[in-house]
């Protein structure tokens, strides 16, 4: 077993989406203490630009973030990592292959294509870095399963060394679902949902998706779902903000 797989991959809770792009509002969802926060720059307002500065507004250690990149872009996932990020969120993976290629490039060779240098702020720019490279702890990695065919490898692709949870996005799954061709089968989504999380489980890995309505996180709970995204930092606001309207 290697140094990457003896790594305690931490248990990720209740967490929340930063779409802002404002390392204010990342700040000050660092300072509540949830375990985890996705920075998304696949949909969201941040840029790679400002991604730096979000990872920087952080203060708490004990929060694990996380960067959703929109597509595997090696070059992009190493600075995300090299800049401080926690771990990769890789959305539409529908193969292990997917997978296999994302660790891949998150890792230091020889389980990986990862260039290192100790020079990054991930290390504090030289004044942290290890000279045993291979006994680095290995970044977090969430697979996004995204369509039925990733629904459907679910186990395969829990199944690969690195992949740490199987994270539905709800939206696009059920929108891929509905919109399916005729001749192809599909299932419902709670089959869907049910079969992932079992994946998951069978592998030792967690299953987690995002929420929007906190009230089925008891339900989502039940059906083995441990790692919860709750809403985001611009549907807080966005709620926030109606509800002065109503007053």
């Amino acid at each position: 077993m290697n140094s990457f797989e003896k790594k305690k991959v931490p248990r990720l809770g209740l967490g929340t989406w930063l779409s802002t792009g404002s390392p204010v509002v990342a700040e000050l969802a660092g300072a509540c203490s949830l375990d985890w926060l996705l920075f998304d720059l696949e949909h969201g307002c941040l840029t790679e630009s400002g991604l730096l500065a979000n990872l920087q507004a952080v203060r708490n250690p004990e929060v694990t973030l996380v960067v959703r990149v929109g597509s595997l872009d090696p070059a992009l996932i190493a600075r995300a990592l090299d800049w401080g990020a926690s771990g990769i969120m890789l959305p539409h993976v529908s193969t292990p292959a997917q997978a296999s290629a994302c660790v891949a490039a998150m890792r230091y060779p020889p389980h990986g294509t990862r260039g290192y240098s100790g020079s990054v702020r991930a290390y504090a720019y030289g004044l942290c870095a290890s000279k045993v490279i291979q006994e680095l702890p290995a970044p977090v990695f969430m697979a996004q399963l995204e369509d039925y065919e990733g629904v459907m490898n679910a186990e395969a692709i829990a199944g690969v060394s690195g992949v740490d949870v199987l994270f539905v996005g709800p939206a696009d799954l059920k929108l891929d679902l509905a919109v399916r061709c005729p001749s192809k089968p599909s299932l419902p989504f709670t089959d869907a949902l049910a079969r992932v999380s079992q994946a998951a489980q069978k592998n030792g890995k967690q299953a987690g998706i995002l929420v929007r309505n906190p009230a089925d996180i008891p339900e989502l709970r039940k059906a083995g779902f441990s790692c919860l995204a709750i809403g985001s930092d611009l549907g807080i606001l966005r709620d926030g903000f109606q509800t002065i309207l109503t007053l």
